[in-house]
């Protein structure tokens, strides 16, 4: 008899036709974990390493159906949602995700690294509104953090800045991810009810590593599926990264995803942990 199929984490979000980002990524890093990917299309992009020349959303009551249909054949252990792109598609994700009982992970993806808009006008107000109540964590990078705020995060301000979005998006857990920032250190906070905990590991001197952002909220994801407690799948996704994007190398004339088959579960390298603060 054939063994049953591990368990399933879904992808909702959008689409990279160069397969780095996006729910094509977030497969990819779901298989690194021995999950498997169920994935619902919220958004169609056209972009490469020069950035996105265009993006349209899915009907949301298509984006519900294909929600709706995953769930009503499989109980997926996690959830991590991405690039939603509009506001009606966020409330529509809400809705098909209403009776969640699994962990769902929030990326707020709002441009690409590369270049070129990810969301319409008050997709944040949106996830406040019908996702961040129920997830487990939200990963905003510094720019996306900068958006909800009202204010960019100067170096030195992470904590703050953490503590901030969390009062702000009513006590859900967040991850601020340093990757976009400067010095020889990347660090990276998570703010929780137990305080707030820097994460940090040296910064690697790569240009390779599109999908970044996407791989690791995936990873936590498939962590938190697998019974991790939140900052120890945080710095188990953040290990991972590290070594995801040690392995990078270019794509063609181009700037290259991150390696998302590397062993998920390496004991190298070690995350530097300080807090709670």
């Amino acid at each position: 008899m054939a063994e049953p199929l591990p368990f399933t984490v879904l992808s909702v979000g959008g689409t990279d036709p160069t397969g780095g980002a996006g729910v094509a990524g977030d497969l990819k890093t779901f298989a690194a974990h021995g999950a498997y990917g169920a994935a619902a299309v919220a958004a169609v992009t056209a972009q490469n390493h020069r950035g996105v020349t265009a993006a349209v959303e899915v009907a949301p009551d298509l984006v519900r159906a294909q929600v709706e249909a995953v769930l009503a054949q499989v109980a997926p252990r996690a959830v991590k949602t991405g690039m939603l792109f509009a506001p009606a598609t966020v409330a529509a994700v809400g809705r098909a995700l209403a009776n969640l009982g699994a962990p769902l992970v929030v990326d707020p993806v709002l441009s690409a690294s590369a270049g070129g808009t990810l969301a319409r006008a008050g997709l944040l107000e949106a996830l406040a509104a019908h996702l961040l109540p129920r997830a487990a964590v939200v990963t905003p990078n510094l720019d996306e953090a900068a958006a909800a705020l009202g204010w960019a995060v100067a170096p030195g301000a992470e904590v703050a800045a953490a503590r901030a979005l969390r009062s702000r998006w009513g006590g859900v857990a967040v991850l601020l991810k340093g990757g976009h920032g400067a010095g020889d250190v990347a660090v990276d906070v998570l703010a929780t009810e137990e305080g707030v905990f820097s994460l940090s590991l040296p910064r690697l001197p790569v240009r390779d590593g599109h999908g970044s952002g996407c791989a690791l909220s995936a990873s936590i994801a498939c962590r938190l599926a697998r019974g991790d407690a939140l900052l120890t799948a945080v710095v188990g996704a953040k290990g991972y990264l590290h070594r995801a994007l040690a392995a990078a190398a270019p794509l063609g004339v181009g700037r290259g995803p991150v390696r998302h088959d590397v062993p998920a579960d390496a004991t190298d390298p070690v995350v530097g942990i300080a807090g709670p603060h």
